[in-house]
């Protein structure tokens, strides 16, 4: 069983990364969090940055370095990361690395679902999903692409070959449910099953 973090959002866990490599303020995380187009992967916005800079702080896996001041720009305080917020940084990526953990998808959902739809309006929606997921591939393959060419290592593109492996592998599901859906053995035993109730 995972154990509990005391800082469990996963936007942390990149937080600590990035401190990993030097001390920085947290308007300079953000940024390299977005320029590294890792922002595709850890959603946050300024304040929920802040806040989780504010937790770790409290559970003592990073300290304040510093307040430095750039010209104009107000003072921005430097953070640096503990020996314990390594430790902490480690043993939570290893432990994500080695067990699977059961994610709730929105789209799980719906397909446990999808039987109280008429297959003909299923089949519609389900066209329009595969239609994104393509638009969706294209640009992750273009972003990696482009990423590969500028001389990004592939190693720094994991989670986006990640990502797109998963996207792949949806499209060819929803392509195969599709056929099964419009199979006329689906459609009549729909009809049978539901009954007054379509």
């Amino acid at each position: 069983m995972e154990r509990r973090r005391r800082v469990p959002n996963p936007l942390a866990l990149a937080v600590l990364a990035w401190l990993l490599l030097e001390p920085m303020h947290p308007y300079e995380l953000g940024r390299r969090l977005q320029q590294s187009g890792k922002d595709r992967h850890i959603k946050f916005t300024r304040s929920s940055l802040y806040m989780v800079v504010e937790q770790l702080t409290r559970a003592g896996f990073i300290v304040e370095r510093e307040t430095v001041r750039d010209g104009q720009r107000p003072e921005r305080t430097v953070y640096e990361i503990t020996d314990e917020g390594r430790h902490e940084f480690h043993d939570w990526l290893r432990a994500l690395l080695a067990q699977p953990r059961e994610e709730y998808p929105h789209f799980a959902v719906a397909l446990s679902l999808l039987s109280l739809l008429p297959p003909d309006d299923v089949v519609e929606v389900l066209r329009k999903r595969l239609a994104a997921l393509g638009v969706k591939i294209d640009e992750s393959r273009a972003a990696t692409d482009e990423a590969l060419a500028r001389g990004v290592e592939w190693y720094f593109l994991v989670e986006e070959r990640y990502a797109l492996a998963l996207m792949e592998a949806e499209s060819a599901f929803v392509t195969e449910l599709i056929q099964s859906l419009t199979a006329p053995g689906y459609v009549k035993s729909w009809q049978e099953a539901m009954g007054s109730r379509a």
